[in-house]
């Protein structure tokens, strides 16, 4: 086309032409060309190897994936349960290298290289953990969606309590070794809410799992 035939109408329309384009991706290939949103998202993933219940994983994830909808939605693990999403009842409850964290709260792309334990890999429908076998005994549940979270906390908090780490309720910061009273347990488990309120039950369980009771 020379310049003489150069219109601001033909200008203004091969502009449009260009910008269809472009969206529909006709000219994704083009030099300087825009991504295309599904290919900038694509691009924006990362990835993510971490160990859940003992075998390992590698997940190309969105880096705004928490650890509890990696497990849930990538690797079908839904017995941890997502309850307000604000890490305030507990029900998602996990160990992350042996710590219990509300896997809500935390970014999978936080947990790489970790260790993560669900419910599904403390025990068995054959061998339950200890604390699962307490928990069936003593009739520490009623619905039973807060009790996977329930039961990973009470693992971790026991833990706590074997290394000496102290709460709002240890009379003696100071002692060599901490006793696992029932007080120790209430205060360490207040962030994990049963709103069937089986807490008798959830404490004379855990008092059981840590062998203080015969159950």
């Amino acid at each position: 086309m020379s310049d003489s035939h150069l219109t601001r109408r033909g200008i203004l329309g091969t502009g449009v032409a260009l910008t269809a384009l472009r969206r529909t991706g006709a000219l994704a290939d083009e030099p300087g060309a825009a991504e295309s949103p599904r290919a900038s998202q694509e691009s924006a993933m990362i990835d993510v190897a971490i160990t859940v219940n003992g075998a390992q994983h590698r997940l190309g994830l969105d880096p705004r994936t928490s650890l509890l909808d990696a497990l849930r939605n990538h690797l079908g693990l839904t017995a941890t349960k997502k309850g307000c999403d604000h890490g305030q009842c507990g029900a998602c409850t996990v160990l992350v290298d042996g710590v219990r964290r509300n896997s809500c709260l935390n970014l999978a792309v936080a947990c790489d290289g970790r260790e993560i334990v669900t419910i599904e890999g403390l025990g068995s429908e054959q061998t339950l953990h200890p604390m699962q076998a307490a928990f069936v005994a003593h009739d520490a549940f009623q619905c039973g969606y807060c009790t996977p979270g329930q039961i990973c906390s009470a693992v971790g908090m026991l833990s706590e309590i074997e290394r000496g780490l102290p709460s709002a309720a240890t009379a003696d910061i100071a002692a060599d070794t901490m006793q696992v009273a029932e007080s120790e347990i209430r205060e360490r488990m207040s962030g994990n809410i049963c709103r069937c309120a089986a807490y008798p039950n959830i404490v004379a369980a855990i008092l059981e799992a840590a062998g203080k009771t015969t159950g």
